[in-house]
Protein backbone atom coordinates (compact mmCIF):
# COMPACT_ATOMS: atom_id res chain seq x y z
CA UNK A 1 0.00 0.00 0.00
CA UNK A 2 1.32 3.43 -0.89
CA UNK A 3 2.25 5.55 2.12
CA UNK A 4 0.25 8.78 1.99
CA UNK A 5 1.95 10.37 4.96
CA UNK A 6 2.19 14.18 4.73
CA UNK A 7 5.64 15.70 4.32
CA UNK A 8 6.63 19.38 4.64
CA UNK A 9 9.76 20.41 2.73
CA UNK A 10 11.54 23.73 2.48
CA UNK A 11 13.54 24.51 -0.64
CA UNK A 12 16.06 27.33 -0.82
CA UNK A 13 17.24 28.50 -4.23
CA UNK A 14 20.19 30.78 -4.91
CA UNK A 15 21.81 32.01 -8.09
CA UNK A 16 21.76 34.68 -10.76
CA UNK A 17 18.38 36.39 -11.06
CA UNK A 18 16.75 35.72 -14.42
CA UNK A 19 13.19 35.66 -15.78
CA UNK A 20 11.23 32.44 -15.37
CA UNK A 21 12.96 30.85 -12.36
CA UNK A 22 9.98 31.03 -10.00
CA UNK A 23 7.59 30.00 -12.77
CA UNK A 24 9.66 26.92 -13.71
CA UNK A 25 9.98 25.68 -10.12
CA UNK A 26 6.35 26.24 -9.14
CA UNK A 27 5.26 24.51 -12.36
CA UNK A 28 6.88 21.32 -11.05
CA UNK A 29 5.11 21.69 -7.71
CA UNK A 30 1.80 22.26 -9.49
CA UNK A 31 2.30 19.19 -11.69
CA UNK A 32 2.48 17.03 -8.55
CA UNK A 33 -0.32 18.84 -6.70
CA UNK A 34 2.06 20.11 -4.01
CA UNK A 35 0.56 22.76 -1.73
CA UNK A 36 2.63 25.94 -1.22
CA UNK A 37 2.59 26.88 2.47
CA UNK A 38 4.89 29.90 2.23
CA UNK A 39 7.04 31.63 -0.36
CA UNK A 40 9.52 34.50 -0.22
CA UNK A 41 11.99 36.04 -2.62
CA UNK A 42 14.71 38.70 -2.44
CA UNK A 43 17.07 40.18 -5.02
CA UNK A 44 20.37 41.90 -4.25
CA UNK A 45 22.36 43.15 -7.23
CA UNK A 46 20.90 40.62 -9.66
CA UNK A 47 21.38 37.73 -7.22
CA UNK A 48 18.29 35.69 -6.39
CA UNK A 49 17.38 34.17 -3.06
CA UNK A 50 14.10 32.24 -3.16
CA UNK A 51 12.50 30.11 -0.48
CA UNK A 52 9.43 27.89 -0.88
CA UNK A 53 7.81 25.83 1.87
CA UNK A 54 5.45 23.19 0.47
CA UNK A 55 3.37 20.23 1.57
CA UNK A 56 3.16 16.93 -0.30
CA UNK A 57 2.88 13.24 0.41
CA UNK A 58 5.70 10.74 0.95
CA UNK A 59 5.03 8.94 -2.33
CA UNK A 60 5.43 12.18 -4.32
CA UNK A 61 8.24 13.89 -2.36
CA UNK A 62 11.10 11.99 -4.00
CA UNK A 63 9.91 12.63 -7.55
CA UNK A 64 9.35 16.34 -6.82
CA UNK A 65 12.85 16.81 -5.41
CA UNK A 66 14.40 14.91 -8.33
CA UNK A 67 12.64 17.11 -10.90
CA UNK A 68 13.53 20.28 -8.98
CA UNK A 69 17.21 19.22 -8.99
CA UNK A 70 17.17 18.67 -12.76
CA UNK A 71 15.46 22.02 -13.32
CA UNK A 72 17.94 23.79 -11.03
CA UNK A 73 20.83 22.32 -13.02
CA UNK A 74 19.19 23.44 -16.24
CA UNK A 75 18.73 26.99 -14.89
CA UNK A 76 22.25 27.08 -13.39
CA UNK A 77 21.03 27.75 -9.85
CA UNK A 78 21.62 25.92 -6.58
CA UNK A 79 18.85 24.29 -4.60
CA UNK A 80 18.79 23.00 -1.02
CA UNK A 81 16.08 20.77 0.52
CA UNK A 82 15.25 20.84 4.23
CA UNK A 83 12.58 18.54 5.74
CA UNK A 84 10.36 20.24 8.33
CA UNK A 85 8.56 18.20 10.97
CA UNK A 86 4.83 18.68 11.47
CA UNK A 87 5.47 19.83 15.04
CA UNK A 88 8.01 22.43 13.88
CA UNK A 89 5.64 23.70 11.24
CA UNK A 90 2.66 23.98 13.60
CA UNK A 91 4.76 25.82 16.17
CA UNK A 92 5.91 28.24 13.45
CA UNK A 93 2.32 28.84 12.32
CA UNK A 94 1.25 29.58 15.89
CA UNK A 95 3.80 32.41 16.07
CA UNK A 96 2.65 34.13 12.87
CA UNK A 97 1.08 37.54 13.37
CA UNK A 98 1.93 37.59 17.07
CA UNK A 99 4.40 39.86 18.83
CA UNK A 100 5.86 41.33 15.67
CA UNK A 101 7.74 44.64 15.68
CA UNK A 102 9.20 46.93 13.04
CA UNK A 103 12.60 48.52 13.69
CA UNK A 104 13.48 51.41 11.39
CA UNK A 105 17.08 52.63 11.07
CA UNK A 106 17.34 56.10 9.57
CA UNK A 107 20.19 58.56 9.04
CA UNK A 108 22.26 60.45 6.51
CA UNK A 109 24.03 57.16 5.97
CA UNK A 110 23.84 53.76 7.65
CA UNK A 111 27.09 51.96 8.46
CA UNK A 112 27.93 48.33 9.12
CA UNK A 113 28.77 49.24 12.73
CA UNK A 114 25.33 50.77 13.26
CA UNK A 115 23.59 47.70 11.84
CA UNK A 116 25.78 45.43 13.97
CA UNK A 117 24.97 47.34 17.17
CA UNK A 118 21.23 47.39 16.48
CA UNK A 119 21.09 43.68 15.67
CA UNK A 120 23.08 42.89 18.84
CA UNK A 121 20.32 44.54 20.86
CA UNK A 122 17.70 42.59 18.90
CA UNK A 123 19.56 39.34 19.57
CA UNK A 124 19.98 40.12 23.28
CA UNK A 125 16.19 40.53 23.52
CA UNK A 126 15.72 37.03 22.01
CA UNK A 127 14.01 38.40 18.90
CA UNK A 128 14.22 36.81 15.45
CA UNK A 129 14.78 38.96 12.35
CA UNK A 130 12.30 37.79 9.72
CA UNK A 131 13.21 40.27 6.99
CA UNK A 132 15.36 43.32 6.22
CA UNK A 133 14.44 45.74 3.43
CA UNK A 134 15.87 49.02 2.20
CA UNK A 135 13.35 51.87 2.02
CA UNK A 136 15.57 54.55 0.50
CA UNK A 137 16.92 54.50 -3.06
CA UNK A 138 20.05 52.65 -4.15
CA UNK A 139 23.32 54.19 -3.00
CA UNK A 140 25.86 55.37 -5.61
CA UNK A 141 29.53 54.64 -4.93
CA UNK A 142 30.73 58.22 -5.34
CA UNK A 143 30.31 60.08 -2.08
CA UNK A 144 29.21 63.35 -3.68
CA UNK A 145 26.44 61.54 -5.57
CA UNK A 146 24.98 59.76 -2.57
CA UNK A 147 21.44 60.35 -1.42
CA UNK A 148 21.03 62.68 1.55
CA UNK A 149 19.35 59.94 3.57
CA UNK A 150 19.45 56.20 4.13
CA UNK A 151 16.89 53.90 5.72
CA UNK A 152 16.46 50.18 6.30
CA UNK A 153 13.59 48.38 8.00
CA UNK A 154 13.80 45.21 10.10
CA UNK A 155 10.78 43.03 10.75
CA UNK A 156 11.37 41.11 13.99
CA UNK A 157 9.33 38.41 15.70
CA UNK A 158 9.03 37.55 19.38
CA UNK A 159 8.46 39.20 22.72
CA UNK A 160 11.31 41.39 24.04
CA UNK A 161 12.65 40.26 27.41
CA UNK A 162 12.63 43.90 28.55
CA UNK A 163 11.01 46.33 26.12
CA UNK A 164 11.83 49.37 28.27
CA UNK A 165 15.51 48.38 28.33
CA UNK A 166 15.43 47.74 24.59
CA UNK A 167 14.01 51.21 23.98
CA UNK A 168 16.63 52.73 26.31
CA UNK A 169 19.43 50.88 24.49
CA UNK A 170 18.16 52.20 21.16
CA UNK A 171 18.10 55.77 22.48
CA UNK A 172 21.67 55.46 23.79
CA UNK A 173 22.82 53.98 20.49
CA UNK A 174 21.01 56.71 18.59
CA UNK A 175 22.80 59.42 20.57
CA UNK A 176 26.23 57.84 20.21
CA UNK A 177 25.99 56.73 16.57
CA UNK A 178 24.07 59.60 14.95
CA UNK A 179 21.23 57.29 13.97
CA UNK A 180 17.44 57.41 14.41
CA UNK A 181 15.94 54.10 15.55
CA UNK A 182 12.20 53.58 15.64
CA UNK A 183 10.59 50.62 17.42
CA UNK A 184 6.93 50.06 16.55
CA UNK A 185 4.46 47.26 17.11
CA UNK A 186 3.60 45.85 13.69
CA UNK A 187 -0.18 46.00 13.96
CA UNK A 188 -2.92 47.16 11.62
CA UNK A 189 -2.82 50.71 12.99
CA UNK A 190 0.79 51.20 11.92
CA UNK A 191 -0.26 50.45 8.35
CA UNK A 192 -3.25 52.78 8.27
CA UNK A 193 -2.38 56.07 9.98
CA UNK A 194 -4.85 58.77 8.93
CA UNK A 195 -4.23 61.97 10.91
CA UNK A 196 -0.97 63.82 11.60
CA UNK A 197 -0.67 66.83 13.90
CA UNK A 198 2.38 69.10 13.93
CA UNK A 199 3.82 71.65 16.25
CA UNK A 200 4.85 74.67 14.18
CA UNK A 201 7.82 76.57 15.62
CA UNK A 202 11.11 74.63 15.39
CA UNK A 203 9.18 71.80 13.72
CA UNK A 204 7.52 72.96 10.50
CA UNK A 205 9.80 75.99 10.52
CA UNK A 206 13.34 76.19 11.88
CA UNK A 207 12.75 79.18 14.10
CA UNK A 208 10.52 80.36 16.94
CA UNK A 209 8.29 83.07 15.47
CA UNK A 210 8.00 84.86 18.78
CA UNK A 211 11.79 85.24 18.76
CA UNK A 212 11.63 86.74 15.26
CA UNK A 213 9.01 89.23 16.40
CA UNK A 214 11.05 90.02 19.50
CA UNK A 215 14.04 90.89 17.31
CA UNK A 216 11.87 93.45 15.51
CA UNK A 217 10.81 94.83 18.89
CA UNK A 218 14.46 94.99 20.08
CA UNK A 219 13.84 92.53 22.91
CA UNK A 220 15.22 89.42 21.15
CA UNK A 221 17.79 88.38 23.74
CA UNK A 222 15.37 88.55 26.65
CA UNK A 223 12.60 86.68 24.83
CA UNK A 224 14.93 83.95 23.53
CA UNK A 225 16.13 83.18 27.03
CA UNK A 226 12.53 82.66 28.17
CA UNK A 227 11.69 80.60 25.06
CA UNK A 228 14.61 78.22 25.54
CA UNK A 229 13.81 77.75 29.22
CA UNK A 230 10.17 76.96 28.40
CA UNK A 231 11.06 74.49 25.62
CA UNK A 232 13.39 72.67 28.03
CA UNK A 233 10.47 72.41 30.45
CA UNK A 234 12.14 74.55 33.11
CA UNK A 235 9.26 77.05 33.42
CA UNK A 236 5.53 76.78 32.82
CA UNK A 237 4.58 77.36 29.17
CA UNK A 238 1.63 79.64 29.95
CA UNK A 239 3.73 81.82 32.21
CA UNK A 240 6.48 82.08 29.61
CA UNK A 241 3.95 82.82 26.87
CA UNK A 242 2.37 85.73 28.74
CA UNK A 243 5.76 87.18 29.68
CA UNK A 244 7.02 87.02 26.11
CA UNK A 245 4.02 88.48 24.28
CA UNK A 246 3.86 91.34 26.78
CA UNK A 247 7.27 92.42 25.48
CA UNK A 248 5.84 92.75 21.95
CA UNK A 249 3.52 95.62 22.94
CA UNK A 250 3.60 98.43 20.37
CA UNK A 251 5.01 96.33 17.50
CA UNK A 252 3.49 97.31 14.15
CA UNK A 253 1.10 94.80 12.55
CA UNK A 254 2.99 95.03 9.22
CA UNK A 255 5.91 93.19 10.83
CA UNK A 256 3.83 90.00 10.92
CA UNK A 257 3.58 89.84 7.14
CA UNK A 258 7.31 90.47 6.72
CA UNK A 259 8.16 87.64 9.13
CA UNK A 260 5.65 85.29 7.47
CA UNK A 261 7.09 85.90 4.00
CA UNK A 262 10.55 84.92 5.26
CA UNK A 263 9.77 81.88 7.41
CA UNK A 264 12.62 79.31 7.18
CA UNK A 265 10.86 76.07 6.15
CA UNK A 266 12.17 72.84 7.64
CA UNK A 267 13.96 70.38 5.35
CA UNK A 268 11.64 67.76 3.89
CA UNK A 269 8.33 69.54 4.57
CA UNK A 270 7.45 70.00 0.89
CA UNK A 271 8.04 66.32 0.11
CA UNK A 272 6.25 65.14 3.24
CA UNK A 273 3.12 67.21 2.67
CA UNK A 274 2.96 66.25 -1.00
CA UNK A 275 2.96 62.54 -0.15
CA UNK A 276 0.60 62.84 2.85
CA UNK A 277 -1.97 64.64 0.71
CA UNK A 278 -1.66 62.07 -2.08
CA UNK A 279 -2.37 59.17 0.29
CA UNK A 280 -5.30 60.90 2.02
CA UNK A 281 -3.94 62.05 5.38
CA UNK A 282 -5.71 64.77 7.35
CA UNK A 283 -3.16 67.29 8.60
CA UNK A 284 -3.21 69.79 11.45
CA UNK A 285 -1.04 72.49 13.00
CA UNK A 286 -1.35 72.56 16.80
CA UNK A 287 0.92 75.37 17.90
CA UNK A 288 1.83 77.41 20.92
CA UNK A 289 2.78 80.07 18.36
CA UNK A 290 0.43 82.35 16.50
CA UNK A 291 -2.51 81.80 14.15
CA UNK A 292 -1.24 84.43 11.68
CA UNK A 293 1.72 82.22 10.77
CA UNK A 294 -0.21 78.97 11.01
CA UNK A 295 -2.70 80.31 8.47
CA UNK A 296 0.17 81.30 6.20
CA UNK A 297 1.42 77.69 6.26
CA UNK A 298 -2.12 76.38 5.77
CA UNK A 299 -2.46 78.34 2.53
CA UNK A 300 0.98 77.30 1.32
CA UNK A 301 0.77 73.58 2.11
CA UNK A 302 -2.95 72.81 2.42
CA UNK A 303 -3.19 71.91 6.10
CA UNK A 304 -6.72 70.93 7.09
CA UNK A 305 -6.67 72.44 10.59
CA UNK A 306 -4.82 75.24 12.36
CA UNK A 307 -5.05 75.88 16.10
CA UNK A 308 -2.70 78.43 17.65
CA UNK A 309 -2.74 81.61 19.74
CA UNK A 310 -4.38 84.82 18.53
CA UNK A 311 -2.45 88.05 19.05
CA UNK A 312 -4.54 91.07 20.01
CA UNK A 313 -4.08 93.97 17.58
CA UNK A 314 -5.58 97.43 18.11
CA UNK A 315 -5.12 100.33 15.68
CA UNK A 316 -2.48 98.36 13.76
CA UNK A 317 -0.33 97.68 16.83
CA UNK A 318 0.21 94.61 19.02
CA UNK A 319 -1.15 95.20 22.51
CA UNK A 320 1.05 92.64 24.23
CA UNK A 321 -2.03 90.49 24.97
CA UNK A 322 -3.74 87.51 23.34
CA UNK A 323 -7.33 86.63 22.49
CA UNK A 324 -8.96 83.39 23.68
CA UNK A 325 -7.59 80.25 25.31
CA UNK A 326 -3.84 79.64 25.32
CA UNK A 327 -2.82 76.63 23.22
CA UNK A 328 -0.46 74.91 25.66
CA UNK A 329 0.58 71.28 25.97
CA UNK A 330 -2.67 70.14 27.56
CA UNK A 331 -4.73 71.95 24.92
CA UNK A 332 -2.70 70.36 22.09
CA UNK A 333 -3.53 66.88 23.39
CA UNK A 334 -7.22 67.84 23.71
CA UNK A 335 -7.23 69.13 20.12
CA UNK A 336 -5.57 65.96 18.84
CA UNK A 337 -8.33 63.88 20.41
CA UNK A 338 -11.06 66.26 19.20
CA UNK A 339 -9.87 66.27 15.59
CA UNK A 340 -9.54 62.48 15.58
CA UNK A 341 -13.15 62.23 16.75
CA UNK A 342 -14.37 64.71 14.12
CA UNK A 343 -12.52 62.80 11.39
CA UNK A 344 -13.67 59.43 12.78
CA UNK A 345 -10.06 58.31 13.22
CA UNK A 346 -9.02 55.92 15.99
CA UNK A 347 -6.46 57.60 18.25
CA UNK A 348 -4.10 54.71 17.44
CA UNK A 349 -4.14 55.91 13.80
CA UNK A 350 -2.82 59.37 14.71
CA UNK A 351 0.68 60.84 14.53
CA UNK A 352 1.98 63.82 16.49
CA UNK A 353 5.24 65.63 15.77
CA UNK A 354 6.91 68.26 17.93
CA UNK A 355 10.13 69.39 19.57
CA UNK A 356 9.33 71.02 22.89
CA UNK A 357 8.24 70.01 26.38
CA UNK A 358 4.77 71.41 25.65
CA UNK A 359 4.44 68.85 22.85
CA UNK A 360 4.87 65.82 25.12
CA UNK A 361 1.17 65.43 26.04
CA UNK A 362 0.14 65.06 22.38
CA UNK A 363 3.23 62.95 21.55
CA UNK A 364 2.31 60.52 24.31
CA UNK A 365 -1.38 60.44 23.33
CA UNK A 366 -0.88 59.80 19.60
CA UNK A 367 -0.52 56.34 18.14
CA UNK A 368 2.88 57.44 16.84
CA UNK A 369 4.52 60.34 18.69
CA UNK A 370 7.72 61.68 17.13
CA UNK A 371 10.11 64.07 18.90
CA UNK A 372 11.60 66.00 15.99
CA UNK A 373 15.10 67.48 16.49
CA UNK A 374 13.93 67.81 20.06
CA UNK A 375 15.39 69.07 23.30
CA UNK A 376 17.12 66.40 25.45
CA UNK A 377 14.28 66.19 27.99
CA UNK A 378 11.75 65.64 25.21
CA UNK A 379 13.87 62.98 23.48
CA UNK A 380 14.19 61.08 26.75
CA UNK A 381 10.41 61.05 27.26
CA UNK A 382 9.25 60.38 23.68
CA UNK A 383 8.83 56.89 22.24
CA UNK A 384 10.16 57.86 18.80
CA UNK A 385 12.73 60.45 17.78
CA UNK A 386 13.81 61.92 14.45
CA UNK A 387 17.01 63.95 14.67
CA UNK A 388 19.26 63.05 11.74
CA UNK A 389 17.29 64.22 8.69
CA UNK A 390 14.29 66.36 7.75
CA UNK A 391 10.55 65.92 8.21
CA UNK A 392 10.22 63.57 5.25
CA UNK A 393 11.93 60.96 7.44
CA UNK A 394 8.43 60.42 8.89
CA UNK A 395 7.49 58.70 5.64
CA UNK A 396 9.96 55.89 6.39
CA UNK A 397 8.49 55.43 9.87
CA UNK A 398 5.26 54.69 7.99
CA UNK A 399 7.02 52.03 5.92
CA UNK A 400 6.93 53.92 2.63
CA UNK A 401 9.72 53.27 0.12
CA UNK A 402 11.36 55.84 -2.15
CA UNK A 403 10.27 53.77 -5.13
CA UNK A 404 6.64 54.16 -4.00
CA UNK A 405 6.95 57.84 -3.10
CA UNK A 406 8.63 58.98 -6.28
Amino acid sequence: MTDKKVEVIQINIAGADKPGVTSALTDILALHDAFVLDIGQANIHRSLSLGILFKTTTDKAGEIMKELLFKAYELDISVKFTPVSIAEYENWVALQGKNRHIITLLGRQITAKQIAEVTKIVSFQDLNIDSIIRLTGRIPLKKDERAAKSCIELSVRGTPKDRAQMQSDFISLSNSQGLDISLQLDDMYRRCRRLICFDMDSTLITTEVIDELADRANVGEEVRAITESAMRGEIDFNESFLRRISMLKGLDESVLEDVAQNLPITEGLDRLMSVLKRVGFKTAILSGGFTYFGEYLRKRYGFDYVYANELEIVDGKLTGRHIGEIVDGKRKAELLRLISQVENVNIAQTIAVGDGANDLPMLNMAGLGIAFHAKPKVKESAKQTLSTIGLDGILYFLGLKDSHIE
